[in-house]
């Protein structure tokens, strides 16, 4: 069975409780790699002069204490994390159903709208999952 690298688990720690629930019952069935949980201030707005986020600091979901966001990757064995589209769009498939069996409602960098049409992007942030909170 798949087991998180000390760094992965380091980065879970950072986040929601939900997401650590989540993403540590994600492993049992596929291997990934935590990616950043948590987000600090210099991080997030050179992110953000990039154009690797939408958000600037303190907006962003990774940014709050405990990380109501976070990355997270496939891992194949022997080849690393993949950052190919196709092993992303499974390994979502894969946290979002994961997500329903254990009742908690996230939104995937690939589909904002969570419409289940991932075609309809401008963005895409296909390593990234943050939870839906009641409001």
């Amino acid at each position: 069975m798949p087991d998180y690298s000390s760094k992965s688990k380091q980065r879970l720690a950072t986040c929601h409780p939900d997401l650590q629930r989540l993403f540590n019952a994600v492993i049992e069935a596929v291997d990934c790699s935590i990616i950043e949980g948590h987000r600090n201030r210099d991080r997030q707005d050179r992110f953000y002069r990039e154009g690797r986020s939408k958000v600037q600091w303190p907006e962003g979901k990774h940014n709050k204490t405990p990380s109501l966001a976070v990355d997270a990757a496939p891992y194949i064995p022997g080849k690393g994390i993949s950052w190919e589209v196709k092993q992303c769009c499974y390994f979502a498939g894969m946290v979002k159903i994961k997500a329903l069996e254990l009742g908690i409602a996230i939104r995937w960098g690939g589909d904002w709208d969570n419409d289940n049409d991932v075609n309809d992007q401008s963005f895409n942030d296909l390593v990234h999952f943050e939870l839906i909170l009641p409001d």
